[in-house]
C-alpha cells in the first residue's frame, strides 16, 4: 500500500510528528486570547505539515510560504471563529486550501516544481538514500502528473491521514466527491506506477 510507504516520502507525516488535538484547542483558545507564544507554538506545530501540503498543492515554491503565512494569520486573527465542529488541524488546512486555491487563480498557466522530487529527509546511510530517492522520484512523478484537486485529496489521505469526511471539510466538497476523486487518483497512479509501487495502491 501507498499508505504504508509514506516515510519513504516525507517524516514530516508521520504521527509522532503531528500536533495533539487536545493540545490544539488549548492553543487556539489561548490565541483567541492574545497569546503569542501560543501562535508561535502552534505555528512551530503546523509549519511542516502546512509547508508539505502547500508545496504538493501548489507546485511553485514562492508561493507556499507566502500562502502558509497567510493561513496563519487568518489563526492568529480569527482564531475566536473556531467554533470546535471540526478539529483544529481541519479547520486550519481548510483556510490554508481556500487560500492556495485564491493564489493559484492569479496564475493561468501551471509551474511544476522541478525540485519537489529532490526534497526528503535525512536518512542514516548512502544505500537507504540511494533507495528512497527512487522511490520518491516514481512517486512524485505519478502525483505530480496528478489534477491540482486529485493530489490535494492523495496527499491530505496519505501524507496526513486526514480522513475522507475530514478532507470534505478541508475542501468545501460532498465526501462522495472526495471518494471519487480518490478513485481516479488512485487508477491515474496505478496506470504510471509498475511492479511493486503499483502494489501499495
Amino acid at each position: 500500500m501507498l499508505g504504508g510507504q509514506r516515510a519513504a516520502m516525507s517524516d514530516e507525516s508521520s504521527p509522532a510528528a503531528r500536533p495533539d488535538p487536545s493540545d490544539d484547542v488549548r492553543l487556539i483558545a489561548c490565541i483567541t486570547n492574545g497569546d503569542l507564544r501560543a501562535f508561535e507554538e502552534l505555528y512551530r506545530a503546523y509549519h511542516p505539515r502546512l509547508s508539505r501540503f502547500l508545496t504538493n498543492m501548489l507546485r511553485r515554491s514562492h508561493l507556499v510560504e507566502e500562502v502558509l503565512n497567510d493561513t496563519m494569520m487568518v489563526v492568529w486573527r480569527q482564531a475566536g471563529r473556531y467554533n470546535g465542529r471540526s478539529k483544529v488541524s481541519t479547520w486550519i488546512f481548510g483556510i490554508a486550501y481556500r487560500k492556495a486555491l485564491k493564489a493559484l487563480s492569479r496564475y493561468d498557466e501551471p509551474v511544476e516544481d522541478k525540485h519537489a522530487e529532490a526534497r526528503e529527509s535525512a536518512e542514516p546511510g548512502p544505500e537507504q538514500q540511494m533507495g528512497r530517492r527512487q522511490v520518491q522520484a516514481l512517486l512524485w512523478s505519478a502525483i505530480n502528473a496528478l489534477s491540482m484537486h486529485h493530489r490535494t485529496v492523495v496527499d491530505l489521505t496519505y501524507f496526513h491521514e486526514i480522513g475522507y469526511r475530514e478532507i470534505a471539510e478541508i475542501m468545501d466538497c460532498p465526501v462522495d466527491t472526495v471518494k471519487t476523486r480518490m478513485f481516479h487518483a488512485r487508477r491515474q497512479l496505478k496506470d504510471r506506477l509498475s511492479g511493486q509501487l503499483a502494489d501499495w495502491l
